[in-house]
């Protein structure tokens, strides 16, 4: 778990993914053909073969806050990057690229944390002054939240895990994969957290024959939470619908057949709100068949989120073991 450790503790707010996507071309440079980022940021690695094209993707790129205003007093007024709850978000702690670390709060006046705005929020840096202030920070400078990754044994808890455990999968696949007739091209998409921007692109660029992202899912494990037939350790998800996709019927068969072929653990994943790169990667150009395999992870889009390793590693057997 030392990769997803290095990954999820990384610094990779959405439009500012190039220090990520440089630690994962050192980290795959041996195992594909070439390297290249576009336009967007993707990063692409494509290990050649003469058969299917076909594109794996997963986002690299996190939720975070922007800096919109220093006050005289030194506290930052800011702005959500993707969706950052508003409420989970109370005295957690943000980093900005620079190093400089700050709390989330809110204005005293507000009666009730129910009533909390963005606009009744701060994030306090221990600045003095506005002067002060500005000597770490400048208006349009990003931050993400100051997480520790948690190895707890069965389960990890970190930041980011989605979707650094993306990330992690396509990196460990490539690094199973030795041989393929398939033409295979791994991108490590950017911005998807506020719009599914840099799959879209990459895939109108690639045109692939087919599609499979990978990303992560809710879980309906917890205490009276939504009902949801996702689990952790139940195994990788293969995605049927979320609110941007439907899957493709043959890439989802084969999925499945995999999964059995190989006895690898899975589960059937309906999500009922939220979307993936999959929805945009399977509109581009004149469409393109497209699959999703999905990580289960309690707590999404909160500081602490939760995986299990074993689902982990049935996504990168999954993935590893795909065949078109």
């Amino acid at each position: 778990m030392k990769l997803l450790k290095k990954l999820s503790e990384a610094y990779a707010v959405s439009g500012d993914e190039g220090g990520i996507c440089a630690f994962i071309a050192d980290e795959i440079k041996n195992y594909v053909d070439e390297i290249y980022t576009d336009v967007m940021g993707n990063l692409i690695a494509h290990k050649k073969g003469n058969g299917k094209k076909v594109m794996y993707a997963a986002h690299t790129d996190e939720i975070g806050v922007i800096a919109t205003h220093i006050d005289d007093n030194g506290f930052i007024r800011f702005g959500l990057i993707g969706g950052v709850n508003k409420h989970f978000s109370l005295f957690q702690r943000v980093v900005f690229k620079n190093g400089t670390v700050g709390i989330l709060a809110y204005e005293q006046s507000v009666k009730e944390i129910k009533d909390i705005e963005v606009a009744n929020m701060y994030i306090d840096i221990g600045a003095k002054s506005k002067e002060d202030a500005e000597k770490s920070v400048s208006v349009g400078d990003t931050a993400v939240f100051l997480q520790k990754f948690e190895d707890l044994g069965n389960k990890v808890i970190g930041k980011a895990l989605d979707n650094r455990i993306g990330v992690y999968v396509l990196i460990k696949s490539l690094e199973n994969i030795k041989n393929s007739e398939n033409d295979l091209y791994f991108v490590f998409t950017s911005q998807e957290e506020v719009g599914l921007r840099g799959a879209k692109t990459a895939a109108f660029l690639i045109n692939p024959d087919y599609a499979v992202t990978v990303d992560v899912t809710d879980t309906g494990d917890t205490p009276n939470c939504k009902t949801m037939d996702i689990t952790l350790g139940g195994g990788a998800a293969v995605k049927i619908k979320d609110s941007s996709f439907i899957v493709n019927k043959e890439v989802k068969e084969k999925l499945i057949s995999c999964a059995e072929k190989n006895g690898i653990k899975y589960q059937l994943e309906v999500l009922e709100s939220g979307g993936t790169d999959a929805g945009a990667v399977q509109l581009a150009k004149s469409g393109i068949k497209t699959g999703a395999v999905s990580v289960p992870v309690r707590y999404v889009h909160t500081p602490c989120e939760m995986a299990d390793k074993t689902d982990i590693d049935s996504a990168v057997k999954l993935i590893s073991n795909l065949v078109f």
